[in-house]
């Protein structure tokens, strides 16, 4: 049977180039791009039929910060599907963050200058909003648009004498200090991009613990430091031939660093290898980098992550309990439109 990829965010950036990586690999499967800006996915599309004609590129609306949207679109998959082999949950947004440049000036004079500038540690804050459902729109979208998805789908993931693979789109932003337990949504602090990737890294453990045995095999990559529109908009203001001009000093930079992967072809290194790979010979303690020497040789290295299982236990719960809530709140919309 052809092989049923579905991408999130598949429209630009990484998910665009893992798509073109995945039919050169393999015409013949079965593609799905899932996003939210249909005018976008269809220039997507487009791309990719020109570069591969006879390939099956669908597309799917789905906007991973609507509980409504994810509900459609999962009964949509469901629909055109029979299967899914592999669901690469890859969108993700860094709303209106914040340049700290204080603290950029006096990290370029440490020993820690490197890792601030791979992982973003100490410059970056974000203002989080909140969605029509109520959450916060970062860890809706990032996280648990994600999660209810994944839910959704069981049915195809999981299925007798098959495997499946779910692969998260994770950061070297994510962590464990900026994440909280009792503030899954991180209403409180400034930090909710690394929070939500972070809570990322926990879930898929978790996703291991419970479905493992139904077949369904789930992994965190990083893409390293890639120039993508998520990029550039940390500094909105920054005039484009400024961008221009740090290009030879991240080019630079990536002599001393193998986390600079620069371009998205790059950066989607880890979510193609994983294609690849046999879902039972993953460690799903692991977070899989993408990384580029200095000379522009693409590899992947696992690295251990800073998680444990009962704190992942925990988070999970607590996501199925804001998946109860949120199901209420839909029935009683959706019975709430019929009455009218």
């Amino acid at each position: 049977m052809k092989k049923v990829v579905l991408v999130t965010g598949a429209n630009s950036g990484i998910g665009l180039a893992l798509c073109e990586r995945l039919l050169g690999e393999d015409p013949g499967l079965q593609l799905c791009l899932a996003c939210r800006n249909m005018c976008r996915a269809q220039d997507a599309r487009a791309a990719l039929l020109a570069s591969y004609p006879r390939a099956q590129v669908g597309l799917l609306q789905l906007d991973t910060s609507s509980v409504t949207s994810v509900l459609n679109a999962a009964k949509e998959v469901k629909l055109r599907y029979n299967q899914l082999d592999y669901l690469y949950l890859n969108a993700g947004i860094m709303p209106n963050p914040q340049f700290d440049v204080k603290a950029f000036f006096k990290g370029v004079f440490s020993r820690k200058v490197v890792n601030m500038l791979a992982t973003g540690e100490g410059i970056l804050t974000q203002k989080d909003s909140i969605t029509d459902d109520g959450m916060q729109e970062i860890f809706a979208t990032n996280l648990f648009g994600h999660f209810l998805l994944v839910r959704e789908l069981e049915t195809l993931l999981c299925q007798s004498g098959q495997t499946s693979q779910v692969i998260w789109t994770s950061s070297n932003n994510a962590h464990q200090s900026a994440f909280s337990l009792e503030d899954v949504q991180h209403q409180q602090g400034t930090q909710p991009y690394s929070s939500s990737k972070y809570a990322t890294d926990l879930l898929s453990l978790a996703l291991n613990t419970h479905l493992n045995r139904q077949g369904l095999y789930s992994s965190v990559i990083c893409p390293g430091f890639v120039m993508t529109k998520l990029t550039y908009a940390i500094l909105p203001a920054f005039p484009d031939f400024l961008w221009s001009l740090a290009m030879p000093i991240f080019w630079f930079i990536r002599m001393f660093t193998n986390t600079f992967t620069l371009t998205p072809y790059n950066g989607a290194e880890a979510l193609f290898w994983l294609f690849k790979q046999k879902p039972e010979s993953l460690d799903p303690y692991s977070k899989y980098h993408s990384l580029t020497s200095g000379l522009g040789a693409n590899h992947i290295q696992p690295r251990k992550m800073d998680v444990d299982e009962d704190m992942s236990e925990a988070l999970y719960e607590k996501l199925l309990e804001l998946e109860h809530k949120v199901r209420k709140k839909e029935e009683g919309r959706n019975n709430s439109s019929l009455l009218q």
